[in-house]
């Protein structure tokens, strides 16, 4: 009987666990822990249900062309219960001087591919639009090494391009800045675009000439799930034995004794053939330090970002009057605090009955992590001001939850796949020891699960297992 160690419940550490499960079940002779030192499994994954509304308090969707979640929730008979996104309604603002302003049509990612909407957009000015129609007669440019996303998008658009679309994208996904965040970690398809069509604009109208060839239907940009995305942890928790599930248990240090492992949590030890590392890469600094110091020296490089979100519900009369769309993005130049804020109640179906308006406020990221120590109190008072500001927004709402996540996203700086070399690397001279989570290569849901798989996968095939298949990109 082969026994395997699993370090963090979180959809990465759960994912592996369904993947050792499925194995198990097959008849392979191994058991694995998964050892989880908060009271609950399931990490950033919350859904509460307030006043008839679904409230999400981490991420309320994944993005549908990444398949890894999906593909999980069909394998755990949810096919029925993925929704998409109501792209129909999909409208979103930016904030500018001010005032809220339509990204224009044809604008894909702060790539324009229609230029009269572009044109005609209040949303930049008559010197960036020069620089957007130049922009389609950019040449083939080959990067020496990785640059940050701000340096790429200033090179094919100007810094009005980075301020207003570039960070503000970003911080809504990774709570970083443009200015830090590695384009070859973050944007991978960018560099690729530039490098062969040198114009992005142009590389971007071929792949949308050949999305809309294809004879695949289109499909929505986000999927959820009806009953919120903690149902998928429900799902995974009713398939994995309680008796392998440790919530509540604190591991201290893990280390390699011939022939496996020894992992101390609580108060014992217990021997394992391998052990994943689903944590945050600063908690896996922590316990392979003794270990390899060179490891958790380059995992501790790898930085976080917290969040906070605030969600609001309020009745038929704020629904009618807030602006049609998913909701607005505000830029830092703005002087706000919040970062984003999302209409929930347009964006998905079976989010709020139709006499209810739902949105959810995001503030923190990397230049505002002091938010995280103010009171709850503190922060809805500054997400209702500005609401207020922005949207004219003053009707007392009918519940209030704020939500807090420190060092909840990985930063990918520049350099960043060259650091994740050296880790794996470093890692295969530890013969069973996998690593997994939103610290290496994407730090949406589907990515955490496809890192959680890919961990099991490696696991089992130390341990002389057949290794189960990943879905493809």
């Amino acid at each position: 009987m082969k026994r395997i160690a699993i370090i963090g419940g979180g959809i990465s550490g759960l994912s592996a666990a369904f993947a050792l499960e499925q194995e198990r079940r097959a008849g392979a002779a191994l058991d694995y822990v998964v050892f989880e030192s908060s009271s609950r499994l399931g990490g950033v994954l919350v859904t509460d249900h307030v006043n008839g509304c679904l409230v999400e308090a981490g991420p309320d969707s994944f993005l549908t062309e990444k398949p890894w979640a999906s593909d999980l929730c069909r394998e755990l008979g949810l096919a029925d219960e993925l929704i998409g996104s109501n792209d129909a309604e999909r409208k979103t603002y930016i904030l500018v001087n001010g005032k809220l302003v339509v990204i224009p049509d044809g604008l894909m990612f702060m790539v324009p591919t229609k230029i009269l909407p572009t044109v005609l957009s209040p949303l930049f000015s008559f010197s960036t639009k020069l620089r957007m129609a130049r922009e389609w007669f950019h040449p083939p440019h080959k990067a020496n090494g990785d640059e940050t996303v701000a340096s790429l998008v200033e090179r094919h658009y100007g810094p009005e391009m980075v301020d207003r679309l570039a960070d503000p994208l970003l911080s809504g996904v990774y709570g970083g800045e443009a200015s830090q965040l590695s384009v070859r970690a973050v944007l991978p398809r960018f560099s690729d675009m530039e490098s062969q069509h040198g114009s992005l604009g142009r590389a971007m109208l071929a792949a949308r000439r050949k999305m809309h060839a294809s004879p695949n239907p289109a499909r929505p940009l986000f999927t959820s799930l009806k009953q919120g995305m903690q149902q998928m942890v429900d799902a995974l928790l009713a398939r994995l034995p309680a008796a392998s599930l440790r919530p509540g248990t604190v591991v201290q240090s893990i280390q390699p004794q011939a022939p496996g492992w020894v992992v101390s949590a609580g108060y014992g030890s217990d021997q394992f053939d391998a052990v994943i590392v689903a944590t945050s890469t600063q908690s896996g600094s922590k316990l392979l330090e003794i270990t390899s110091p060179e490891i958790a020296a380059e995992l501790r490089s790898i930085n976080y970002s917290s969040s906070v979100t605030v969600a609001l519900g309020y009745d038929q009369s704020v629904r009618a009057a807030l602006p049609p769309g998913f909701g607005f993005l505000v830029p830092r130049s703005e002087g706000k605090r919040m970062l984003a804020a999302t209409f929930v109640h347009n964006k998905f179906p079976h989010r709020a009955p139709e006499d209810r308006a739902l949105l959810r406020c995001f503030l923190g990221g990397a230049r505002d992590e002091a938010i995280l120590q103010f009171r709850d109190e503190e922060i809805l008072r500054i997400a209702r001001e500005e609401l207020h500001q922005i949207i004219g927004l003053t009707t007392e709402p009918l519940f209030a939850r704020v939500y807090k996540w420190p060092r909840a996203m990985a930063q990918y700086s520049v350099g960043h796949l060259e650091r994740l070399e050296r880790i794996e690397r470093l890692s295969d001279q530890l013969p069973g020891l996998a690593l997994a989570g939103n610290g290496y290569r994407g730090i949406g849901v589907p990515d955490c699960v496809r890192s959680g798989t890919a961990a099991a996968s490696k696991s089992l095939s130390v341990l002389g297992f057949k290794r189960p298949q990943l879905s493809p990109a």
